[in-house]
């Protein structure tokens, strides 16, 4: 039978218990080892994720923009439009969550829709002028951000980082 609270505990496991309570938050997680996890790519990838989400998410917070909103905002800057069968095949999402998200950024007066020069039943994402200056200054907090989160690379290593990264992620 498993015990859950120290209550149920005789109090010779209640001080074990708190022992190794107390040593537990002692203890620093860099000093536990796992060789199992140090060498997978997905487990380093997401503690290094985990780090820069965090401290893009206090970057962004003035801007009142998400990660995939920052996402969608840079992507049609730079691909004025772009469709949002486009945007979800560039960033792997699916079409129902970004038509909420095209919604929202409309309302915000961050995006416009035009009808698609090319394909009559398609509808282009273009950005407002607040949506452009939005991006702009969305994009420089992030470019400030890389140094942040990653102090000890060198540029090459910086570079040579996203490239490893992009040949993961990118469909083959």
């Amino acid at each position: 039978m498993v015990k859950t609270s120290s209550a149920a505990l005789p109090d010779s496991e209640t001080e074990s218990a708190t022992e190794a309570a107390a040593d537990c938050a002692a203890e620093s997680p860099a000093m536990l080892h796992s060789p199992a996890l140090a060498d997978l790519v997905g487990y380093n990838a997401r503690r290094a994720s985990l780090v820069v989400i965090s401290r893009f998410l206090q970057v962004l917070a003035p801007l009142a923009l998400r990660p995939v909103e920052f996402s969608v905002l840079s992507l049609i800057h730079h691909n004025p439009g772009a469709t949002s069968r486009q945007l979800c095949q560039a960033l792997g999402l699916q079409p129902p969550n970004l038509v909420g998200m095209v919604n929202r950024l409309h309302q915000r007066d961050l995006i416009e829709r035009r009808p698609h020069p090319s394909d009559g039943r398609a509808v282009g994402l273009h950005l407002s002028l607040a949506g452009l200056q939005l991006a702009r200054e969305a994009e420089i907090r992030a470019r400030a951000l890389e140094d942040d989160v990653a102090p000890g690379l060198t540029p090459r290593e910086r570079a040579t980082l996203i490239r490893l990264l992009a040949k993961v992620h990118q469909k083959r």
